[in-house]
């Protein structure tokens, strides 16, 4: 029977691709399309908020659409895991909704009305990959976010748009073809079903017999299938999809992409392999050795960024690790920090990519060794920027430091040195490449050149619009970290804490 809470876990996703709709009904009508986007995103919200204190209280609900064959239907289900991933997505919407217009008007972007149907639609998809309930309706959202985030990518439409954008589709389309279709086609005929076992994370649906060699297999598919989540060496297309408006960078980084990646990878780990069979063959432990490289040497390589934007997509390429890791670890305390990570990194990262656009917009620079006196030009969003990155260090009591917290407790739980190591020498990088941009902006001197100009940049309408909802998100890191009791009575339901 179809219940108000089943039906919700349709009408969530739905509600975007319908605004995506409207948004093309608007046309060239820029008030009405934007105020659809914006009252689109709100009302997303609203929907999946209602459904937290049905997860609170331990519930879960799922709404089959259809059946297609047995063990393979178009499936959702509400767990604690999806609600983490969904109420990030939606409510990190309205903030990208607002942005937006500050953005694209101030830039006087082309095709907008096609920029807000793809970024609606998108957002949608990514609340249908955070309801599945199987992962046949997982590979179906997932590929549909890679189909409509490639305008995005591609939206100036030049030989650099083109360019990342066909990388970005390539590296995107050929491992979710190459690595998952097979990996589904052996987890169905492994285990007779494609549905994933929700509500524990112990046990998974492999049956115990199940022959070691062609499990290992099915799990090394899945986990280069999932390019999205930017693990080593199928990463670059993110570095080279920076070339995309900021707002799609932040789509890309926080809201969406690639969370969609390290969501359907945990979503796998959890509720395909379960912890026990991820334990008894070591492809736990392996996969936190492995995704241990990513953190480190994506973080060494953005040292070496002086494009802000270049800096933050590797950045972006390590932090998705930590979520990886996390998981991979398999105790309680790790997978806490890991699950943490997604929200925590989500308002951190696009707080950071809505000062870089900021910046571009008010100022026209992108380079960090241009960033001189620019703190007292623009004092609000690089506040924002500052807090932001104190998260990504991991400074308490910013939201990123409870993720690294239960990240280092996991390590410690499981007595791995190497693990616990990699972690302080990453915050430690993470350190390096994020405070020279911030003491630049207040203590450095403008370029040789470049004429003293005082008064704030922040002040226009337009600069305003944009500034508001990055300095809202950056003190919302702040407040997840004070106040993290929410998010870890979520995760706590599906780790048993």
């Amino acid at each position: 029977m179809i219940t108000t809470v089943s039906a919700k876990l349709f009408i969530a996703p739905l509600i975007p691709m319908v605004t995506g709709l409207l948004i093309l009904a608007a046309g060239k009508k820029p008030n009405l399309r934007e105020a659809f986007s914006v009252v689109g995103a709100v009302l997303t919200f609203l929907t999946v908020l209602s459904l937290l204190p049905f997860v609170l209280a331990g519930g879960t609900a799922e709404f089959t659409l259809a059946t297609l064959y047995p063990g393979i239907s178009v499936k959702f289900h509400l767990d604690g895991l999806g609600m983490l991933f969904a109420g990030t997505a939606s409510s990190l919407w309205i903030a990208a909704a607002l942005y937006c217009i500050g953005y694209l008007r101030g830039l006087k972007e082309h095709a907008q009305t096609r920029f807000y149907f793809c970024y609606a639609v998108s957002v949608g998809a990514g609340l249908g990959v955070a309801f599945s309930g199987s992962l046949f309706t997982l590979y179906l959202f997932y590929e549909l976010i890679s189909i409509f985030t490639y305008p995005l990518v591609m939206h100036h439409q030049d030989a650099d748009g083109y360019y990342g954008g066909r990388k970005y589709l390539i590296y995107l389309m050929f491992t979710s073809k190459a690595f998952l279709l097979p990996a589904m086609a052996l987890t169905y005929v492994l285990c007779g079903t494609l549905d994933f076992s929700v509500g524990e994370v112990l046990g998974g649906i492999f049956p115990q017999g199940a022959d070691p060699t062609l499990v290992t297999i099915t799990f090394l598919l899945f986990l280069f299938g999932f390019a999205k989540a930017g693990i080593m060496p199928l990463h670059t297309w993110l570095p080279d999809a920076m070339v995309a408006p900021t707002p799609v960078s932040a789509l890309l980084h926080a809201v969406v992409v690639v969370k969609a990646g390290v969501f359907a990878l945990c979503r796998v780990m959890l509720s395909l392999f379960g912890v026990g069979l991820l334990e008894r063959t070591g492809l736990g432990l392996f996969t936190a050795y492995f995704v241990s490289f990513t953190i480190i040497v994506a973080s060494v390589i953005a040292l070496t960024r002086t494009n802000l934007k270049a800096r933050l997509a590797y950045s972006t390429v390590s932090q998705l690790s930590y979520i990886i890791l996390g998981v991979a670890l398999l105790t309680p305390n790790a997978i806490t920090g890991g699950l943490l990570h997604i929200t925590n990194h989500a308002f951190s990262k696009i707080t950071l990519f809505f000062c870089a656009g900021a910046i571009a917009v008010a100022s026209g620079k992108k380079d960090i060794r241009e960033f001189g006196g620019l703190g007292y030009r623009m004092p609000f969003t690089m506040i924002a920027f500052g807090l932001a990155s104190l998260s990504l260090i991991g400074i308490p009591p910013v939201s990123g430091f409870v993720s690294k917290w239960f990240l280092s407790l996991g390590a410690m739980d499981t007595r791995n040195g190497i693990i616990l190591a990699v972690l302080m020498t990453s915050s430690l990088l993470n350190a390096g490449y994020f405070v020279p941009i911030f003491l630049t902006a207040f203590f450095g001197t403008p370029p040789a050149g470049e004429l003293v100009i005082t008064g704030s940049l922040e002040k226009t309408p337009l600069v305003a619009l944009m500034v508001v909802p990055l300095f809202v998100c950056g003190l919302i890191s702040v407040l997840l970290g004070i106040f993290p009791d929410l998010l870890l009575r979520i995760i706590g339901l599906l780790t048993g804490r």
